[in-house]
């Protein structure tokens, strides 16, 4: 199934093998001698016939004489149950297996690059190719699962089964990246399971290990056995890895196991796994130089929802699909090896849909230390949850708040810089959906001009306006003779831009205006504007002492 992945703080593109380093990976020892030297051994069960089983079993143009003449059977209508039958691998009838689940990119052997479809069958030559953010779940006739994970491409050699016998024979190339690879136990001496890599072929049966063929250059050819065992071999020689080992692949020595990092310790008090936005954290680990988070289905353990990697003990797991899931995170060491898993469950609910932003507008510029938020409601939501961050990744959030509102004031002061902020809903019971998309903001400390229209007289009164601030805030104005308005001529709250009052004495004036929001937060005031007021005194004291001279 193929799996999105959303940035992690201090994420990185995942790391995979040299392939110039090269990894060969030989038999275990379960491989039996040549398939044409081999027989299929089946019980006879009642009402069996020879007819029946033949055109069960064997391929086009074998008829069930041959099987008997085989099988030293005198009376084909008397066959025994409980007794067994030997059927030639070679005679038995060769089916394609589908293997497809998941949306990828398949590279037919022509070079065409075509839409995969869930569940379509896989051409032989075929290649499966996986982007930056994509991972894919290859399932075998025999139910045996490959997780194919990011920046990888696998080549399909053979896809075929036996009919019904069960038996089932799988031949992949790993030409780049990095695979998981869980393989069902054989059902047959024609059973096979093999894995090529640029360097070599790996030959299993029920088992559980990675593989790395190619990537970053910091990281060698590897192969981590989890379950059963596996045998590694190159020109040097060849060990048999055991649950816990991996070998690295080096030119110039003979493999040598070595213990996988051990999984790392779950710190459940610094985790939130119980609903959205989730979070896991844990124990540095020594020997780890980084870290991978995956969730993947608690029933399908191949099909992975999430994948992430961090160089710190901690990681967000954003944008999982409503399910039962498992977290498992473990420890890469210098060598790009990677270690054991540490799990941990998670029930991902169908929650609501996040709400819609509102304001502040996307890279808007707010001039106030407190900004409010708004956004609107989703019908299925109870209470909305708010985060404030310095930076995308929200780890931690600067500021994390649950309101039955649809509006929501920070709690302290910011200082002057870019934010984050987003906001997510959650139902009745509890359950929190999804984030919405992250909104930027800029605080500014610079005051705001009121935008302080030209002082007007008429009539003994004195008008003063100033530019609105928005629907539903109001004002507080102040007039003084002094600009550090210790004892202001008019201290007044409003609701419109505007104020008039008896026109004071000429001179020199201070104005200042506050906006106060509906919620009752009172911004800084605006800076001090200067009006200067004509004395009509002294031009009435000026007229009569020019009468007085003239009439002189």
């Amino acid at each position: 199934m193929l799996s999105r992945q959303i940035p992690a703080p201090s994420a990185r593109p995942s790391s995979f093998a040299r392939p110039a380093l090269g990894l060969l990976l030989a038999g275990l020892g379960l491989l039996a001698p040549a398939v044409q030297a081999q027989d299929w051994h089946y019980r006879v069960r009642p009402g069996d016939t020879l007819w029946d089983l033949g055109e069960r079993y064997l391929k086009p143009g074998l008829d069930w004489q041959r099987l008997g003449r085989h099988n030293a059977v005198p009376d084909p209508l008397a066959l025994a149950p409980g007794r067994t039958l030997r059927f030639p691998i070679a005679w038995l009838r060769v089916q394609p297996a589908p293997g497809l689940r998941g949306e990828v990119s398949v590279l037919s052997a022509g070079r065409a690059t075509l839409a995969a479809r869930l569940g379509m069958p896989l051409p032989i030559g075929s290649a499966l190719q996986t982007a930056a953010d994509a991972s894919v779940t290859v399932q075998f006739a025999d139910g045996s699962q490959m997780q194919l994970r990011e920046n990888s491409r696998v080549r399909f050699d053979r896809l075929a089964r036996y009919g019904a016998t069960g038996m089932v024979d799988t031949r992949v190339r790993l030409e780049q990246g990095r695979a998981t690879h869980e393989v069902a136990p054989a059902k047959g001496p024609a059973s096979r399971y093999i894995i090529q890599t640029p360097a070599g072929t790996s030959s299993v049966r029920g088992t559980r290990f990675r593989v790395a063929a190619g990537g970053a250059p910091e990281a060698e050819a590897a192969t981590e056995v989890l379950q059963g065992v596996v045998q590694v071999a190159n020109a040097r020689g060849r060990r048999l890895l055991r649950p816990g080992q991996a070998s690295l692949m080096v030119p110039d020595a003979a493999p040598q196991p070595d213990r996988l990092l051990p999984a790392p310790r779950i710190d459940a008090a610094a985790s939130r796994l119980q609903y959205a936005p989730y979070r896991l954290a844990w124990a540095p680990l020594p020997g780890a130089v980084r870290y991978r988070v995956e969730a993947v289905d608690a029933a399908r353990r191949q099909v992975l929802r999430f994948a992430g990697e961090t160089t710190q003990p901690r990681l967000a797991l954003e944008a999982l699909p409503a399910g039962e899931l498992v977290v498992l995170v473990r420890g890469i060491a210098s060598t790009g090896v990677e270690g054991e898993d540490a799990e941990h469950p998670l029930t991902a609910p169908a929650t609501p849909l996040p709400p819609l932003t509102l304001r502040p507008l996307h890279n808007q510029r707010v001039h106030t230390p407190r900004p409010r938020f708004e956004w609107t409601r989703n019908p299925e939501a109870a209470t909305s949850v708010l985060q404030l961050a310095r930076d995308g990744d929200f780890a931690p959030p600067l500021f994390e708040r649950a309101t039955a509102d649809t509006q929501l004031r920070v709690a302290v002061a910011l200082a002057p810089g870019d934010y984050v902020w987003r906001v997510a809903s959650r139902d009745a019971q509890g359950r929190q959906g999804p984030f919405g998309q992250a909104r930027t903001l800029h605080v500014d400390d610079a005051p705001v001009e009121a935008g302080l229209q030209p002082p007007q007289t008429a009539r003994g009164q004195l008008t003063l306006r100033w530019q609105e601030a928005g629907p539903g805030r109001r004002y507080r104005v102040q007039l003084a003779r002094r600009p550090d308005f210790a004892a202001p001529l008019l201290d007044r709250t409003l609701d419109r831009p505007q104020v008039s009052l008896r026109r004071p004495r000429g001179g020199t004036w201070y104005v200042r205006v506050q906006t106060l929001d509906d919620d009752g937060y009172a911004g800084a005031f605006a800076p001090a504007q200067e009006i200067r007021l004509p004395c009509r005194l002294c031009r009435v004291g000026g007229g009569a002492l020019l009468l007085w001279l003239l009439l002189w």
